[in-house]
C-alpha cells in the first residue's frame, strides 16, 4: 500500500484504443493509489471504473467549470484525450485550471512524431500538430511536466484489423517496406503508472516509447505466424483503400486524416524508431509482435465454416 494521500488523475479514462487511461487507472488502484478517473460521459465504462475502487468525474474538457471539478484536490494528473479537432482547446484549458490548482506533476500523451516536428516543419496531419503545438503550450505554461511519446499502438496497427487477418490470413496496409516498431497500450500504461507513482524524479523528461524491435512488415508477418500457428503474409495495398476502409468506419475526417499520414509517413521509414525507454522506466520490456498475438490470438481466428 501507498501512503500517499490524495487521489491521482486520469483524464481519458474510459479509454479508446488501448485503453492506456484505464489501464493506468486500474495499474495504480492495484498499488494501493486514489484514483480520479476523468470520463466524458456516464456509461458502463464509468461503472466498471467506480467497481474497481476509482472516483469517477463526468464532464468535457472544454468545459472550465468541468475541468475545475476533476483537478482540483489533486497534485498529480496524466493528461490525454482521444483524436479530436478540438484537442487543442482542450489542452490549454486543461493546463489554466492545473497551473491555477498548483498541480505538481502533469504527465502529458503525446505522441513520437512530434520529435521531428518543429516550428517549420509539421505534418499533414492535423492531429500531429496539435500535438506539437500542445507541448509548446505545456512548455510555456511552466506546468511541471513529463511528456509521454508513444510510437504507433500494436492495437490500432493490428487488433482493428484482426477480422481480415482472420479470414485471409493476410495483413492489408500500405506500408510497403518501411520498419515500425509499436508498442502496446498495455506497455504505455505501465510506464504512465509508474511515473505517475513517483514522479519527481521523472518531472522534465519526455519518453520516446517503441516495441523491442524495429521491423519491416515481412518480419512482422513471421511473428503473426509464430504466435498464431498458421502462416500468416503481409500485402501492400494502395493508400487509397486503406483510407476508404478507415472511411468506412464512420470516422470523422479529423481522424482519416490522421491515419492517412501516419500511413504515409510508415511508408517513407519513418517510423523506423527504436528506445528502451518502456524497460529503463519500468525495469521489464515491452512485449513484442508475438506476445502480443498470443494474447489477443481470439480476435484473429479465422471464420467459422
Amino acid at each position: 500500500m501507498t501512503d500517499y494521500d490524495l487521489p491521482i488523475l486520469i483524464t481519458g479514462a474510459a479509454g479508446s484504443i488501448g485503453s492506456v487511461g484505464r489501464t493506468a487507472a486500474e495499474l495504480l488502484l492495484a498499488r494501493g493509489f486514489k484514483v480520479r478517473a476523468h470520463v466524458r460521459t456516464e456509461d458502463a465504462r464509468a461503472a466498471k471504473l467506480r467497481d474497481l475502487g476509482a472516483e469517477v468525474v463526468v464532464g468535457d474538457l472544454l468545459d472550465l467549470d468541468a475541468v475545475h471539478r476533476a483537478v482540483e484536490g489533486c497534485e498529480h494528473m496524466y493528461f490525454s484525450m482521444s483524436l479530436s479537432p478540438s484537442y487543442l482547446e482542450a489542452t490549454a484549458n486543461v493546463a489554466a485550471v492545473a497551473k491555477h490548482h498548483g498541480v505538481k506533476a502533469f504527465v502529458n500523451m503525446s505522441q513520437m512524431t512530434v520529435k521531428e516536428m518543429d516550428i517549420f516543419n509539421t505534418t499533414t496531419s492535423p492531429q500531429q500538430k496539435h500535438h506539437w503545438l500542445a507541448e509548446q503550450i505545456l512548455e510555456w505554461s511552466g506546468l511541471p511536466v513529463v511528456t509521454i511519446r508513444p510510437t504507433a499502438f500494436l492495437e490500432a496497427l493490428y487488433l482493428q484489423n484482426a477480422g481480415t487477418v482472420g479470414a485471409t490470413g493476410k495483413i492489408l496496409a500500405p506500408f510497403g517496406a518501411g520498419k515500425n516498431s509499436a508498442i502496446a497500450a498495455y506497455d504505455v500504461a505501465r510506464v504512465v503508472a509508474e511515473v505517475l507513482s513517483d514522479p519527481g524524479k521523472h518531472v522534465g523528461e519526455i519518453y520516446h516509447l517503441t516495441g523491442p524491435v524495429s521491423q519491416d512488415m515481412e518480419a512482422v508477418a513471421r511473428e503473426f505466424s509464430e504466435a498464431l500457428g498458421r502462416e500468416i503474409t503481409y500485402t501492400d495495398v494502395p493508400e487509397a483503400i486503406w483510407k476508404e476502409k478507415f472511411s468506412s468506419f464512420g470516422l470523422p475526417q479529423h481522424t482519416v486524416a490522421h491515419v492517412a499520414t501516419m500511413a504515409e509517413l510508415h511508408k517513407a521509414n519513418r517510423y523506423d524508431r527504436y528506445s528502451d525507454d518502456v524497460e529503463r522506466v519500468t525495469g521489464k520490456k515491452p512485449m513484442s509482435v508475438k506476445e502480443f498475438i498470443e494474447k489477443h490470438a481470439k480476435a484473429f481466428a479465422p471464420p467459422a465454416a
